[in-house]
This record gives C-alpha cells, structure tokens and sequence, in this order.
C-alpha cells in the first residue's frame, strides 16, 4: 500500500494538534498526540447508521455492531474480547441515525492489538446463519427491553413516527421487529461489504502514541481492503408542518406523560447552538425556567427536559414531562407555551449568560481523557466537519446574543408546526 498523504495539521486547543491522513483506498487516520497519560484510544467511526438502511431492512446498522464481537475467520467468537480483557483494554461500540464507532481505550504499549483485531473484523467477519440467529436473539430481546416493554421508549418511538411521516430519522436505530426477524446472511454480507469498506471509514486516534509506527501500523493491517461504491446520499425533505398534530397512548405508567417535538436544525447550522442555550433556560437546568415552575414551585411534575439530537440532517427538538400522578399533561403545556412566549420576548442577560457557561464546561469536560478527544474527532469527521470543530463552536456559543435566543426560540417553536404526544395511564 502507498504510504498515506498528509491532508492537513489543525490545531486542537492550545498545545495539540490533529494531523488528517488519507489512504489511496479512502482511509482517513487522524492522529492527536497528547502524552499526559500513557494510555490511547482507537475508534473506528462509519458513515453508516439506520438513516442509511432500506425499507424493510431497518435495524441493521445496529444489528451489525453486535455481529461485529462476533467471530472472524482467524477469531472464535468470544476471543475478541477476551484479548482486549486480557490487557486491562475498555472495549465497546455504538450506533445511532449518521454513524456507527468502534472503540478501544487501552494502554499506549498496546496499540498494536488494536489495530490487529480491528482490521481483522473490519475485513474478515464470519456472516453464516448460526452467527446471524444468534445475534437476532439478543438484538429482539433488546428491542423488547428497550422499546416494546419500556413506557420511555415505546412514546418516543411513537413521538418520532408521527411527527416524521417520510424522513430518514423516522423508524427507529433499534429497527421494526418485523425487519429485525427477516435478515438473512445474504442481507448481512451485503451490508458488509457496501459499508464496511476503507473509503467510509475514519480512524480516529488519540493519546501517548508514536505517530511513524501507528502509519506503518494502519497501512500494513488495511492496506488490502478495496473501496466500495457506497450508496447516493436519500433525498428526503425537511419536516415542515403546517398545523399542530395530536396523538396519545396509553401504556403502564403511574402519572401522564407529555411529549412534544418541533422540527427543528442539523447539527451543522447556526440555529443548533442557540437552541442548545434555550435548553438551559427553559429545561435543563435546576434553575431553568420550566423545571423551577413545574418541578420545584408547583410540584406537578417529576422531570422536565429538552433535548435537540446531533444529527446531520434536520430532525426534531423534543420536550418532555413527567407528571405527578393525577395530574394532567395539559398542565404543564400550557406552561412550557407560556414560558416560549416569554423566552420569545425577553431573555434575562445573567441566565444567559450562565447557560453559555454550562456549556462551555461540559464540551471542555468532555475532552479531559484520550476517549473523549478520539470520539470529537470522529464525530465531527464523520458528519462532513473539522475534525477540531469543536473548538470554533465553542467560540460561536460564546458570542450568543439574548436578541438570537429570542428570534429562533419564536422561529422554531411554532405551535402549528408541533406534534404534541399525551401518555395517558393505562393498559400497555
């Protein structure tokens, strides 16, 4: 294999730096050296997640991060694992809409493995029938845990498939139970072999390493993967409603629930920030404005919260309550309407300025290990951003004005544009 080129050198804070390798095969390796510890995480990043999947065959991005602990033609199953245990390495995966990563968080001396037994299964996966069932078993036993017999999951998946009517965020990371039964070894190797190809995929790596052996390293263990002709981008539209959906269901809950969502931006517009301080005014704080009034003054609700995903695509901003038991949900919306209205109008300068605070700190908090550097890099790469981007955002929330708070908090927060969703207790 050639030897890999340098595409760029940013600058990672104030003293490190991220170097960005390309391979010929479509291999991106970005390298963060930081010796404050003698420790280094290597995460393998994805470009695929269940946005990417076929009708009918939702379920298997997530499907395949189990298949992937699975046995590989120089691996017995379980001994993938067991390798990593036997070096004190933390070893796990994730997948949700745009992505799917691969981590290892392990000592420095023992980088090598983990670039062994990840290009192992990264090209030498076992995709029979034995490991499919086995792995259907526990990725059903999964949904029905977390989807099927949970109240939460069941009313979000709800939430997102009314409000969604024809988007790629629409059936769930987890997949339709029906879907999750039908996957055959040919729909696996299929899936493989399209996505799991070097040109869609990102090492990201970062820690007390030496930069000259991890190239070698990488271009000797991937150097024979070929590229794939990965699919053309869905086109899809944005959710613009025109008028305010209403739904409810009933499941085995004490208290109501209420549940809204409102279409709201993709993690690479402006909006995104702005909205991610609205969350600290109004949910997400001890202090905030929804939470003082509906968990702490009248006592009516056991949690409140806001949430806006980092997804590349636009998708929804969701709000949540729990209820106290024999209280009704539509006490606390008409609240959270009120509480917009005002954030609409008036921002409180020092509120502001201690959500912008809030902030800061917990991007800042998420880069004090070697994972938490890794998984930025990744992340921000493998949505089409600077791999440093982090550090330009941080330097955007920071200039935030109340008049932006104010103009998008009306913009996006349209009642007509909503869907509102009302647990009610009952039969599940």
């Amino acid at each position: 294999m050639a030897k890999p080129k340098l595409h760029a050198e940013l600058p990672f804070g104030p003293r490190l730096s991220v170097r960005d390798w390309r391979f010929r095969n479509g291999l991106r390796l970005l390298v963060l050296h930081d010796d404050s510890a003698p420790v280094v995480s290597y995460q393998t990043w994805l470009g695929v997640g269940s946005r990417h999947e076929e009708k009918g065959k939702t379920g298997l991005a997530h499907f395949f991060e189990h298949l992937m602990f699975n046995e590989t033609t120089t691996m017995a199953h379980g001994e993938l694992d067991r390798r990593f245990e036997e070096v004190g390495a933390e070893s796990n995966a994730a997948t949700w809409t745009d992505w799917t990563c691969y981590y290892e968080n392990l000592p420095s001396r023992e980088l090598p493995l983990a670039i062994t037994l990840e290009a192992d299964r990264l090209q030498n996966l076992v995709l029979k029938e034995p490991q499919i069932e086995s792995e259907r078993e526990v990725v059903m036993s999964e949904r029905r845990d977390r989807i099927e017999d949970d109240v939460e999951g069941r009313a979000g998946e709800m939430l997102w498939a009314t409000a969604l009517r024809a988007h790629p965020y629409r059936h769930p990371t987890l997949g339709w139970m029906r879907d999750i039964r039908n996957f055959t070894p040919d729909d696996c190797r299929r899936f493989y072999r399209t996505w799991y190809a070097p040109n869609n995929v990102t090492l990201a790596v970062a820690g007390k390493l030496d930069e000259r052996e991890l190239l070698a390293g990488v271009a000797d263990a991937y150097g024979a993967m070929k590229r794939s002709k990965l699919p053309a981008p869905k086109p899809h539209k944005a959710p613009r409603p025109r008028k305010e959906k209403r739904a409810e269901i009933a499941l085995p809950t004490s208290g109501e629930r209420l549940l809204l969502a409102y279409p709201a931006p993709s993690f690479a517009d402006p909006d995104w920030q702005v909205l991610a301080v609205v969350g600290q005014l109004l949910f997400n704080a001890s202090s905030s404005r929804v939470h003082r009034q509906l968990v702490m003054e009248r006592e009516i609700a056991n949690q409140v919260w806001g949430h806006l995903p980092p997804f590349e695509l636009d998708s929804l901003y969701e709000i949540g309550v729990d209820m106290r038991p024999s209280v009704a949900a539509e006490d606390a919306l008409a609240t959270i309407d009120t509480e917009l209205g005002r954030l609409s109008e008036q921002v409180d300068d020092d509120a502001l300025e201690r959500a912008k605070a809030r902030l800061e700190l917990s991007a800042y908090s998420s880069m004090e290990t070697a994972g938490g550097k890794a998984d930025l890099l990744g992340f921000y790469a493998t949505l089409a951003l600077p791999p440093n981007g982090v550090f330009e955002r941080i330097d955007q929330m920071r200039a935030i004005t109340g008049d932006q708070v104010r103009e998008t908090t009306s913009r996006i927060f349209d009642p007509r544009r909503r869907t509102v969703l009302f647990v009610r207790p009952g039969a599940a």
